[in-house]
């Protein structure tokens, strides 16, 4: 796992100890970002985090800050060892809590994100409560995007109204972008 391009390109990045995560493949990153533009006043939030290998990519592209949130004690340490390596610490806050406890204090600071990024354990419905909640408390830019790498069969629909939604299959994973429908 390294990062693809931009400041910090090449620098390798370590995994979380344990089995608990599953790190986005070069593959995936490099297929995300081919369809994505990263600008330097971007706020991104890397939920679910892991190795934090998305939100540093962000950042290797210029996006401004990045926040880092994961429950998980092995992916908090990694995220911090990751960012201190491509020093990118001083643009990012990283946070050891739930996404639930975390969304709710981006609401609370008013803090608004131009890329929503999550990549939670599969079959737990995880993406779909935390979109509900990202939408209830109005944690995208009126132009931002969230992304959600999940389950192949994981179904959506119950966003369409409300969201353009492109979906990429690769193989048993999807990438999903969601983009508020203009109105």
């Amino acid at each position: 796992m390294r990062v693809i391009t931009g400041t910090a390109k090449g620098h390798k990045l370590k995994a979380p100890k344990g089995t608990n995560t599953r790190p986005t493949t070069d593959k995936m990153k490099e297929t995300l970002f081919n369809i994505i533009n990263v600008y330097s006043d971007d706020i991104v939030l890397d939920l679910f985090a892991g190795s934090g290998s998305i939100g540093i990519e962000f950042l290797s592209r210029g996006a401004e800050k990045c926040f880092f949130i994961d429950n998980e004690i092995n992916s908090y340490k990694t995220i911090i060892e990751n960012l201190e390596k491509t020093n990118f610490k001083n643009k990012s806050e990283i946070y050891k809590m739930n996404y639930n406890n975390a969304l709710n204090l981006f609401r609370d600071k008013n803090i608004k994100f131009h890329y929503i990024f999550l990549d939670p354990p599969y079959k737990k419905n995880l993406i779909i409560e935390s979109i509900k909640l990202i939408e209830k408390y109005d944690l995208l830019t009126e132009d931002g995007v969230i992304i959600a790498e999940h389950e192949k069969d994981l179904n959506l629909n119950i966003f369409n109204e409300k969201y353009n939604i492109n979906i990429r299959n690769y193989g048993e994973t999807s990438i999903s972008f969601f983009k508020i429908q203009e109105a």
